[in-house]
């Protein structure tokens, strides 16, 4: 599946929730869409599952528009934080319907996630806690088998050994069957080495959007003397810096052996840590 995001604009009276984005995603991979609340991953989502439609510019699919296309959301499992199902249905119901509807549904994986899981099939989703209706939504994803699979926040209310069990049938399904994945959360060091292509979101703006292995490589934290931090870091692309007592540390783009050449502390940037201080960056500019 081939997703082209072609200057894509979403306005909600006077927000933009996206503003003029353009890339595109060819290869099935995990990615890791990131960013703060309000960074408009979520109106990204809904786009590319032809929930809603853009103000402007356009998602295509295999150079179809997903909205209002029964053969391309077929092809496309969006499961969100919460009020993925109707209350009224049981688990059995939520099963058969979603059977029903993707073509790829594998009903033996989702009878032994309901298990591994402790579901009972006939209760109700209205008498479910938290954790179990997304427990029911982590299900329901993994078991339609969906060529382009979304998870937003998909965990609220699971414990770690709950979120821990995810990560790993989601690695060992995606190992057995390659599909594109997208990935939404702010449990970042949790599930950051599953990624591997990072997009990072910032007021309705893609800020990054890069190989994982590259990205980890190339990012790099160096710490020094104010002076000799500042002389190093005059031409290089800086992602951010503090100073204290004159010390500084800069959170740098580039090439990491140049500056262990210097001297300097090196350190590399967790994936969270990074999201973190490149979306400070842009608030503060």
């Amino acid at each position: 599946m081939k997703i082209e995001v072609k200057q894509l604009t979403k306005v909600y009276k006077d927000k933009k929730a996206l503003n003029n984005i353009s890339f595109s995603l060819e290869e099935p991979k995990i990615y890791g869409l990131l960013g703060r609340n309000g960074a408009g991953k979520t109106t990204f989502m809904e786009i590319l599952s032809g929930h809603i439609l853009p103000t402007n510019g356009k998602i295509l699919i295999n150079g179809e528009n997903p909205f209002d296309n029964q053969k391309l959301t077929e092809s496309i499992c969006l499961i969100k934080e919460g009020n993925n199902f109707k209350g009224d249905l049981k688990i059995k119901e939520i099963l058969r319907i979603y059977s029903y509807f993707y073509p790829t549904w594998d009903q033996t994986l989702a009878e032994e996630l309901v298990s591994l899981y402790n579901l009972k099939q006939n209760a109700k989703v209205k008498s479910l806690s938290k954790g179990m209706e997304s427990a029911l939504g982590i299900i329901v994803g993994l078991a339609s088998k969906a060529p382009i699979t979304i998870f937003d926040e998909p965990y609220i209310g699971l414990d770690a050994a709950a979120r821990k069990l995810f990560y790993e049938i989601l690695l060992e399904q995606y190992e057995q069957e390659k599909r594109m994945i997208i990935f939404s959360t702010h449990l970042i060091d949790e599930v950051s080495l599953l990624f591997e292509e990072v997009l990072i979101m910032q007021d309705g703006k893609l800020l990054m959007k890069e190989d994982t292995d590259q990205l980890r490589d190339r990012t790099y934290a160096i710490t020094g003397t104010r002076e000799a931090v500042e002389g190093f870091i005059h031409d290089k692309q800086i992602i951010s810096k503090k100073g204290l007592a004159g010390m500084m540390t800069a959170y740098v783009y580039g090439d990491r052996k140049q500056a262990r050449k210097n001297d300097f502390q090196v350190e590399g940037i967790p994936i969270q840590e990074l999201m973190i201080h490149l979306t400070e960056e842009q608030r503060g500019a």
